[in-house]
């Protein structure tokens, strides 16, 4: 960049993109923490939210809303009311008001209640759910279990994980063969 632009205006480039970063205020956190979880204060908080495993980009504008923080501002200059506001809301989202059809987890299997799970929990659960449709014996539970495509994908092409590798025809052994069969043609006709 310095060979094009000269010695002198290189200085004055790399001047300006210092001035550019931001200088943040004396009450500016550079990390919060949500639901142990930490989350960076240089990103908006709709994005911060979406660190935490389990929340996605909607609900966390919807946590947004309810805890009544403006989503566009930066995580880090959130006052802690409102840092108090979205755990509360993280901790009982269904107390809060939050959409039932939002949650990842509506009729729970054991309790049959609608629930949202988050960071640890979640990964828990889904393993403890792959276990009991393989204890089972359902066809997604083998599925799961043959390392196959659970959701009705073709596998003639695809998932070739325990098939091995493609086992192409190679030009050699094609015109080989097709240079047999031509000589045995051949001797058919000149034996007639």
């Amino acid at each position: 960049m310095c060979l094009i632009l000269g010695v002198r205006k290189c200085f004055e480039f790399n001047m300006a993109k210092k001035e550019k970063i931001e200088k943040f205020d004396s009450n500016f956190k550079h990390i919060i923490r949500v639901a142990n979880v930490d989350l960076p204060g240089n990103k908006q908080i709709r994005f911060a939210l979406t660190n935490i495993k389990g929340i996605g980009i909607n609900f966390a504008d919807s946590l947004c809303k309810l805890a009544q923080v403006n989503r566009y501002t930066k995580a880090g200059y959130l006052a802690q009311e409102g840092i108090d506001r979205l755990n509360k809301i993280v901790e009982a989202p269904a107390a809060s008001r939050v959409p039932s059809w939002m949650f990842n987890r509506r009729n729970d299997y054991e309790t049959g209640e609608n629930r949202h799970l988050f960071t640890g929990t979640l990964t828990f659960v889904h393993d403890n759910d792959i276990k009991r449709l393989k204890k089972i014996k359902t066809l997604r539970g083998i599925r799961h279990q043959m390392g196959l495509p659970v959701r009705g994908q073709r596998t003639k092409a695809h998932f070739r994980k325990h098939k091995g590798r493609v086992v192409g025809v190679s030009k050699k052994k094609v015109a080989a063969s097709a240079a047999a069969s031509g000589e045995k043609k051949t001797e058919k006709k000149e034996k007639k």
